[in-house]
């Protein structure tokens, strides 16, 4: 199979060759049998390797075109797998502009295993670099201000000065972009989101490039134990069946929502990189964000993204809450930033709805 729509639509298609199912049986079970000492069916304990969890991991690393993949039991928890590759006084060169719960992970693992995250844009990188510097994180497209940042060249960047790249692909999936491809060594996905996509299940996927990665990681994800479970594989896998005919859509709304949002008068900024189905938009002051919020009738304010039902959050309060307020703001979050998880619903209710809440907020002032 080489096209990535027969690629989602096949996921654990043939896999149980016993009974022919289509769909392949979710298997609870935590333990495996040894036929005899010294023996193994290749499944001992569900922590350690999982049938159904094979499946996701199997079906993210063909997607991603890497080596191994690791499903994990959050975005999260994926993003802890990795940086528990470094060790204390290691540091890492991060883009500034991140996702909250990112910036607070690498906070917690700043003063808990003094591993350093130092963030700068990334033509700054090379002004940052020290004989510590072991890697470098980046989202791109960036959460919340959707800035694209070239893969290749930062790939080129690390390879000189024999660093990991881990790329953040949970914006655009490996439908629209396959950071391996590009050069990244590890890619980190929040399948909670657009993967998933139905706001049912929590997970996270790692892909790495290499089998000694592959290694590490695998002795890592057993260890810490932060593993997806059968019933969440199983969710995800029905979710990623359809990630084609969802991001076709969801890109095909948002970009007739981007155009609609530049013409309103009470919308200031529009940030939207021309792919994809999160656009982040300023409004003119932040006093009329609580009752436009309040006014939505079929748009969510909700905290996620990517699922089939368009959601807007509000980053200063909620994803970015953790960040210090200075520091957020001089990272480009204000107060007047929404950011607009556009999803499958027709599009022209969409714009009605953004059109009666924001004049419902003007008319309360």
């Amino acid at each position: 199979m080489e096209y990535i729509e027969t690629i989602l639509a096949q996921i654990g298609n043939r896999k149980d060759k016993r009974t022919g199912a289509v769909e392949a049986p979710i298997y609870l079970s935590t333990a495996f049998q040894h036929p005899t000492l010294g023996q193994s069916t290749g499944y001992d304990y569900s922590r350690t390797t999982n049938p159904t969890r094979e499946i996701v991991e199997e079906a993210i690393t063909k997607l991603e075109k890497g080596v191994k993949g690791f499903a994990c039991s959050s975005g999260m928890a994926a993003i802890h797998l990795v940086f528990s590759l470094f060790k204390k006084k290691d540091e890492i060169l991060i883009s500034e502009d991140i996702y909250g719960g990112t910036y607070r992970l690498f906070q917690h693992f700043e003063q808990s295993y003094q591993i350093k995250p130092i963030y700068a844009e990334t033509d700054q990188f090379e002004i940052h670099l020290t004989s510590n510097t072991k890697a470098i994180f980046i989202e791109t497209p960036t959460n919340p201000l959707l800035l694209e940042i070239n893969i290749e060249e930062i790939a080129s960047f690390a390879k000189k000065h024999e660093l990991l790249l881990i790329v953040d692909n949970t914006f655009y999936t490996p439908y629209l972009q396959q950071p391996l491809t590009e050069g990244a060594d590890i890619v980190v996905h929040s399948a909670t989101k657009y993967l998933g996509g139905h706001n049912d299940v929590l997970a996270g996927l790692v892909v790495v490039n290499n089998q000694s990665l592959a290694d590490k990681l695998f002795y890592l994800h057993n260890a810490i134990g932060a593993v997806l479970s059968p019933l969440d594989s199983m969710l995800l896998i029905r979710g990623m069946k359809t990630l084609s005919l969802r991001m076709e859509k969801q890109q095909e709304n948002a970009k007739h929502l981007a155009a609609f949002l530049l013409g309103i008068s009470d919308v200031k900024d529009v940030l939207y990189p021309e792919k994809g189905a999160m656009i982040s938009f300023r409004v003119s002051s932040a006093d009329i964000i609580p009752t436009f919020l309040e006014n939505l009738k079929i748009i969510s304010f909700a905290e996620s993204l990517g699922g089939v039902e368009s959601f807007i959050t509000y980053p200063a309060t909620q994803t970015h809450g953790d960040i210090p307020k200075e520091e957020r703001e001089r990272r480009g979050i204000c107060d007047r930033l929404l950011r607009f998880s556009v999803g499958i619903e027709h599009v022209e209710e969409l714009k009605q709805d953004i059109q009666q809440a924001l004049g419902g907020s003007k008319n309360d002032l």
